[in-house]
C-alpha cells in the first residue's frame, strides 16, 4: 500500500542547524543527535494526519493508561487542591515508599534519604551526570544503546566512550570490552536494554560493579524495565553496594509515561550534591504524579497483565517477523523491544525504515539512534501496543516482503 503524503525522507534536514539570527551565537550543546524515535513518530504522525492507517512499533510506550487506582486517586488529589512544591528531593512519603519497594521486591534495605524523586528517567539522568562527573571526565556507553545517555552527556561537556557489544557478548558490556576502552570515570548499563531487551544475570551484575569500585568508576544502572521481563527477573545494582545510581520510572511497566515521574537511588556522598542541582534545576518534582505513583506501586496484579500482554506479543512477532526475512533477533529477554539486524535487506536502515513506513504503514526506529556506527545494518520493533496492533503490524510486512 502507497501511502498519500509527501515523502518523509528528511526527518532531520532541516532541524539540525538552525538558521543563525543576527549574529546571534547559538550554543554548540544544542547540537546532538536528535532522538530518532521521535523523529519517526512525527513523520507517522503527519501521514496519519493526511488520513493514512499507521502502525506504531517505534516508540517505546505501553499501550495501556495508568492502573484505575492511579487514576482516582489523582482525581481526589485534585478535588482536594493541595499540589504546591514539594521538597527538592521529593515528598517523605514517596521516598520511603519507594524504599519499601526496594526491600519488598529486591529484599534490599536502603534509607529513605538515598531516594530522589525526578522529572522521569530522563531528569534522574540529568541531575545524575552533574552530580558525578565533571567536563570532558570519560563515560563508557554500550553501543547499541538509548541515545539519549550519549545526547545528554554530550551536551553536558562530557566524553562518551563507545562499548561496542555485539551479539556474542549480548549486546551487554563485558570486562573484556571495558579493559580495552583505556581509563573511564563512569559506567552506564541497562537490563533489560534498550533497544535489545537483553539481560545481565545477576552474576554479571555483580561482576561489573565490583569491577567500577575497584577502579574507582561510577556505575549508572537504568532500571526502567524492571518487571518486564520473560523469564528470570532482573537484579538491582543496590544489592551490590551504595556507590552506584541507579534510575527508574514510572513509565514503562508501571504505564505512566506522560505523568513524567521517576526516581533514583543514590550513594550517600552524591545527596548533598543532588539536592542543590534540583533545587535550581526544577526546585521540585511535580507534587500530583508523586501522589499517584503511590498507588500504583500497589497495582501489581493490573501491571502483571499488561506484562502478559507483551509477552503475547514478543511471541507473535518472534514466530512471524522471519517470514518477512526478519529474521536475526536479539534474545528479548525483557523490556518489549526486538532489535532486528537487517544486513542482509539493506544498507541504510533509515531508508529501510522510511520505506517500510509509506509503503507499509508500519513505523519502527532505525537502529542509527542506538548505534551511530552499526545502527545501519538494524532497526527496532516495538511491541509494547495492543495485541490488534502487532498481529496486524506482522501480517502488513510478511505481505509487503513478498
Amino acid at each position: 500500500m502507497l501511502l498519500q503524503l509527501g515523502s518523509t525522507r528528511s526527518w532531520t534536514s532541516d532541524r539540525l542547524e538552525p538558521m543563525k539570527q543576527h549574529g546571534l551565537k547559538i550554543a554548540e550543546r544544542s547540537k546532538i543527535a536528535p532522538f530518532f524515535a521521535m523523529e519517526v513518530l512525527r513523520s507517522a504522525n503527519q501521514l496519519a494526519a493526511a488520513g493514512n492507517d499507521i502502525l506504531h512499533l517505534e516508540v517505546g510506550e505501553p499501550g495501556f493508561g495508568a492502573p484505575a487506582k492511579v487514576i482516582n486517586v489523582a482525581k481526589t488529589a485534585l478535588d482536594d487542591g493541595a499540589l504546591g512544591y514539594t521538597e527538592a528531593l521529593g515528598t517523605p512519603e514517596f521516598r520511603g515508599r519507594i524504599a519499601r519497594h526496594y526491600e519488598t521486591y529486591y529484599g534490599v534495605t536502603i534509607p529513605p534519604n538515598r531516594v530522589v524523586a525526578t522529572a522521569g528517567a530522563s531528569g534522574a539522568f540529568l541531575l545524575a551526570f552533574l552530580a558525578a562527573f565533571d567536563v570532558n571526565d570519560k563515560i563508557a556507553v554500550v553501543e547499541p544503546g538509548y541515545p539519549a545517555y550519549r545526547n545528554i552527556l554530550t551536551a553536558l561537556g562530557l566524553q562518551v566512550v563507545p562499548l561496542r557489544a555485539g551479539p556474542e557478548q549480548r549486546f551487554q558490556p563485558t570486562i573484556d570490552l571495558l579493559r580495552d576502552v583505556g581509563p573511564i570515570n563512569g559506567l552506564i548499563v541497562a537490563s533489560p536494554s534498550n533497544p535489545t531487551g537483553t539481560m545481565l544475570s545477576s552474576g554479571e551484575l555483580e561482576t561489573l560493579a565490583s569491577w567500577c569500585k575497584n577502579n574507582d568508576v561510577r556505575l549508572v544502572s537504568d532500571e526502567i524495565y524492571h518487571g518486564i521481563s520473560y523469564g528470570h527477573s532482573p537484579t538491582t545494582a543496590v544489592s551490590f553496594g551504595d556507590q552506584g545510581i541507579v534510575v527508574n520510572s514510572f513509565s514503562k511497566y508501571f504505564a505512566m509515561t506522560g505523568w513524567r515521574i521517576g526516581w533514583m537511588v543514590v550513594p550517600p556522598d552524591l545527596v548533598p550534591g543532588i539536592e542543590r542541582l534540583a533545587q535550581n534545576l526544577f526546585v521540585s518534582p511535580a507534587s500530583l504524579p508523586q501522589h499517584a505513583a503511590l498507588i500504583a506501586l500497589d497495582c501489581r496484579n493490573e501491571l502483571d497483565i499488561y506484562v502478559q500482554t507483551y509477552a503475547r506479543n514478543r511471541k507473535f512477532l518472534l514466530e512471524h517477523l522471519p517470514s518477512a526475512g526478519f529474521d536475526k533477533l536479539a534474545p528479548a529477554d525483557g523490556a518489549f523491544y526486538l532489535y532486528a539486524d537487517v544486513s542482509d535487506l539493506t544498507k541504510d536502515s533509515k531508508e529501510f525504515c522510511n520505506q517500510m513506513l509509506e509503503e507499509a504503514g508500519v513505523a519502527t526506529t532505525p537502529g542509527i539512534d542506538f548505534d551511530p556506527q552499526r545502527g545501519h545494518q538494524y532497526l527496532r520493533f516495538s511491541f509494547a501496543g495492543s495485541e490488534q496492533t502487532i498481529v496486524e503490524a506482522a501480517e502488513r510486512l510478511v505481505n509487503w516482503r513478498r
